[in-house]
């Protein structure tokens, strides 16, 4: 059994984050919340999401999977304003989940989950961490598009740097550590990365949210920030783009 009502905002912030990696998604449903962790089909990154019942207006719950097309649902939240509520109810044969917004009701059909993984979280003991803000990254981000498709991070003890390197032009985006919220950096790090993963990632970071990065050298990027106001929790791991020594 699940029933809940909710903001459409909440599970619009949900969709964004995972229709970056992934169009199908396995949530694990229990009291406490909903929770759900996927890689995306190349296994170059991992999402991993809690949504506390607090970020619920209504909030019910037995422990169970329910499997949701991500793109199905979209469309669907595509109908409700940000503070209109939805409520959702999984049918007891669970192969439904019907969600209502104003006066339209959709019965959608679930996925079936039993060939649906688990990933397993890999342990890294990642040396380096940067909290800045998403709108900053962002900005980086676009400054780079058109010059490569792949993005150096780096951290220091003076501060944080995202630089691009094409054929013929470069870009350097640096935050000094007064600029940044919080830096703890022993030593240089960088590691280079897929942009345009990289830039998904950060379109689900509501604006003014910030964001904290964990890296070291040659090793995946973690990144963490917080959704449905503080209640919900999204973590993703991008993997490195090892570089030639030549």
């Amino acid at each position: 059994m699940f029933q809940a009502k909710a903001r459409a905002e909440v599970l619009k912030e949900v969709v964004n984050v995972v229709s970056t990696l992934v169009d199908e998604a396995k949530f694990i449903v229990n009291a406490e919340g909903l929770s759900l962790r996927a890689v995306d089909p190349a296994h170059i990154a991992m999402v991993e999401l809690t949504l506390g019942k607090d970020a619920f207006e209504e909030f019910k719950a037995d422990e169970t999977e329910i499997g949701i097309d991500i793109d199905k649902l979209s469309q669907f939240l595509r109908l409700a304003k940000s503070d209109d509520m939805i409520d959702l109810k999984h049918d007891e044969d669970k192969r439904r989940l019907n969600i209502v917004v104003g006066d339209i009701t959709r019965r959608m059909s679930l996925i079936d989950t039993t060939g649906m993984s688990d990933p397993k979280v890999p342990n890294l003991s990642l040396p380096a961490t940067v909290t800045v803000k998403g709108d900053d990254l962002t900005q980086g981000i676009r400054a780079s598009e058109t010059v490569s498709d792949h993005i150096a991070l780096v951290a220091n003890p003076e501060g944080f740097e995202m630089s691009c390197e094409g054929d013929m032009d470069q870009v350097h985006f640096r935050k000094s550590k007064k600029d940044l919220i919080a830096l703890d950096a022993p030593s240089s790090v960088r590691s280079l990365f897929p942009l345009e993963y990289f830039a998904n990632m950060l379109k689900a970071v509501s604006s003014g949210n910030t964001v904290t990065l964990q890296l070291g050298n040659d090793y995946p990027v973690k990144m963490e920030f917080k959704i449905a106001g503080g209640k919900g929790e999204v973590r993703y791991l991008l993997a490195p783009r090892i570089e030639s020594g030549d």
